[in-house]
């Protein structure tokens, strides 16, 4: 009865999962982007809604045998049962975990009542359909694409399909010469469904020319005129920037994931599963399959666990191993001075993050409950500092760690190092992006709080984005200022301001002094970057937001853009 409980209670959350992912379209087509914006956090609330539900159902369904383990041991056999025709299977298995870890709150793994590993080794049901479309060789590329972008014709009409096809063409054959393909391509496949992600729509596949496999994807706009081909990217690390761990979580029907996983991973095989799930929305089972390639890194390896390159920070305890690229966010029992903010504070910071459009700029986390270690894996200043910082959530207990909280990001190299090991070129770029990436957080209604390189890193792309919520808040509720002037000249001399700060005050002409650029570097940032130091940029994007603008931000780099290509 339980496990049948639970089935339904997913049978449910799919429902409701598929109705919001559907309606993005209409949205997209409708251009309504607000609508859209609520609609993607009404998605990711779902999971927890429904935990929720489930878990009273269980506890008045099973009473007082909620917690015998046997009792949960027969019902995970009889849900693998209930599942096995399904094809969302993945999913139905970590959520099946999520209710068993909500009601045991099990330290580590117990493969009595979860699903550790999968319960099948090969996809238990075969597939009913290609996750693709496949389009054959035509006359000519441009034909080609008209057939393409034909086939995925929305309600809003192509503002002018022949010309976008065209351009496209010309980008497909100067990528061909570039790789030394033949002239023509000979088919290509595309994702059955369109991506949905905020103001932009997406066409997802793959082109064949002889023996090469060249990514593809084509960037749509719905603009006043009509649907437009904005961008066309060809290659694997636009698609990898497409899929970013720091973007917003696409919405794209599918009835198999599993389908879909295996085909993104053909075009970005540098992607692990999991990002790749948690890309298309299925965060938690993308999380699961993180757990999974963990458990099968230690077992592989005889790593050790260590502190987090970087500066200590005040509020959060870092640390890493350094072939498995990520890193361990634990709160710390007490924050330094001058830190205000309480545990909760920066959980719902990292709350606020998840449900906020990232727009390429701010790390997607994943948080994790009673993880347990051996104590080898870790190093003996690491043990030392999290007894030092994080007694109350780190615990050892029979020379096992058992951490009660913690968030897991992708490791990226903290900007304030990048920019003393980095080349002057390479600095100086970096520089510059991080004064994109402040601007793109603002016009996504974010405000990092604090400017400090520290808090701020760099991806393997060369991508600046912020990653230090515990001062994050939302850019509405600033209060932009100019520094009063001073009535005396020792009051310029003075420790403290002699004008009063309230907590939300801000005063851009002193975010300067947080940066900490100098030199060359300095100099490159002032002349992209100066307008972040006057008020008047941040109330100008504050009216934008408070009239309900939703801002363009791309995921790929101006010269994708069809309008900005020679033709």
């Amino acid at each position: 009865m339980a496990a049948q409980a639970i089935r339904d209670a997913f049978d449910n959350y799919q429902t409701g999962f598929k109705f919001h992912t559907r309606r993005a379209k209409l949205l997209f087509e409708t251009r309504d982007w607000l609508g859209g914006q609520e609609n993607a956090r009404a998605r990711l609330d779902l999971y927890r809604q429904v935990i929720d539900d489930v878990e009273r159902n269980i506890r008045k369904i099973l009473g007082d045998r909620v917690q015998v383990t046997a009792v949960w041991a027969g019902a995970k056999a009889v849900f693998s049962g209930l599942i096995i025709s399904r094809d969302d299977w993945e999913q139905a298995e970590t959520f099946f975990n999520s209710v068993t870890r909500r009601i045991f709150t099990t330290v580590g793994v117990d493969e009595q009542i979860e699903f550790v590993a999968t319960d099948f080794d090969t996809p238990p049901t075969p597939s009913k359909l290609p996750v693709y479309r496949t389009f054959s060789r035509a006359t000519s590329t441009k034909d080609l694409f008209v057939e393409i972008l034909t086939a995925y014709a929305f309600d809003t009409p192509y503002e002018n399909l022949d010309r976008d096809a065209g351009l496209i063409a010309h980008a497909v054959e100067a990528c061909l010469r570039e790789i030394g393909a033949l002239r023509f391509v000979s088919r290509v496949e595309t994702v059955r469904s369109v991506f949905f992600r905020g103001k932009g729509a997406y066409l997802v596949g793959r082109m064949f020319s002889a023996s090469h496999l060249i990514p593809l994807s084509l960037a749509l706009l719905n603009t006043p005129q009509g649907v437009v081909v904005d961008a066309v990217l060809l290659n694997e690390i636009d698609l990898s920037l497409l899929f970013s761990f720091t973007r917003s979580y696409f919405q794209v029907e599918v009835e198999r994931p599993y389908d879909l996983v295996r085909f993104l991973k053909s075009i970005i095989p540098r992607k692990r599963d999991a990002e790749l799930y948690i890309s298309i929305g299925y965060n938690k089972h993308g999380k699961t399959e993180l757990y999974r390639d963990l458990l099968q890194h230690l077992a592989a390896s005889n790593d050790q666990f260590e502190i987090a390159r970087g500066e200590k920070g005040m509020v959060m305890t870092v640390f890493t191993m350094p072939a498995f690229d990520v890193v361990f966010k634990l709160i710390k029992d007490r924050f330094a001075y001058p830190k205000k903010n309480t545990r909760q504070d920066v959980m719902d910071k990292y709350r606020l993050v998840f449900r906020h459009d990232r727009a390429g700029r701010l790390v997607d986390a994943q948080e994790f409950e009673f993880l347990e270690f051996d104590c080898g894996r870790f190093t003996a200043e690491l043990l030392t500092e999290l007894n030092a910082v994080a007694a109350n959530t780190v615990h050892i207990k029979d020379n096992h760690v058992i951490i009660r909280h913690c968030y897991v990001e992708r490791a990226i190299i903290p900007l304030n190092i990048y920019l003393s090991e980095a080349s002057e070129e390479a600095a100086i770029s970096a520089a510059i992006d991080y004064g994109n990436a402040i601007k793109d957080m603002a016009v996504s209604n974010i405000f990092p709080g604090d400017m400090l390189l520290k808090n701020f890193g760099v991806t393997r792309h060369g991508r600046v984005i912020f990653y230090d919520y515990d001062e994050l808040c939302l850019l509405e509720t600033c209060n932009f200022r100019k520094v009063p002037q001073s009535a005396y000249y020792d009051d310029e001399l003075a420790s403290e301001p002699w004008y009063t700060v309230n907590d939300n005050d801000y005063f851009p002409e002193e975010f300067e002094h947080f940066m900490g650029l100098s030199g060359a570097i300095r100099q490159a940032f002032y002349n992209h970057h100066a307008d972040l130091f006057d008020v008047t940029y941040w109330h100008s994007v504050q009216a934008q937001l408070k009239a309900g603008e939703v801002i363009d931000i791309f995921p790929y780099d101006r010269s994708r853009r069809l309008k900005y290509m020679e033709v």
